[in-house]
């Protein structure tokens, strides 16, 4: 799924925008929100300035306006899947749970409460 960093002065939406055209070729849309999505267990060491960070991600629903799908320096692989095939697909269970939440619910994910 595409994905990336937000850019100083840059809306979060126009950031989603941005991202897709640039790693997938596609011009999208945005319609609505998936959820907002974080795992505290899950966090991202990074070995050469030794920051830590927990990141956090926006997933947002989008269409298609134009484009082709074309790989970038940021992607390997870019096509349309049909839906029927995504559950055979190989991938992270926090991408799954994303992709799982956009198919089957209409109202925005919010991860739940600390307790």
């Amino acid at each position: 799924m595409p994905g990336g960093a937000h850019d100083p002065g840059e809306s979060l939406s126009r950031t989603a925008v941005r991202e897709t055209q640039e790693e997938t070729g596609v011009d999208v849309r945005l319609t609505g929100i998936v959820g907002i999505f974080t795992d505290p267990t899950h966090v991202i060491h990074y070995t050469s300035n030794d920051e830590v960070r927990q990141e956090f991600t926006v997933i947002y629903r989008a269409e298609p306006t134009g484009g082709e799908p074309t790989t970038s320096s940021e992607s390997t692989r870019v096509e349309w899947v049909p839906v029927e095939r995504i559950p055979a697909l190989t991938m992270d269970p926090s991408q799954r749970k994303r992709i799982d939440w956009a198919l089957t619910k209409s109202e925005p994910y919010i991860d739940p409460e600390a307790r």
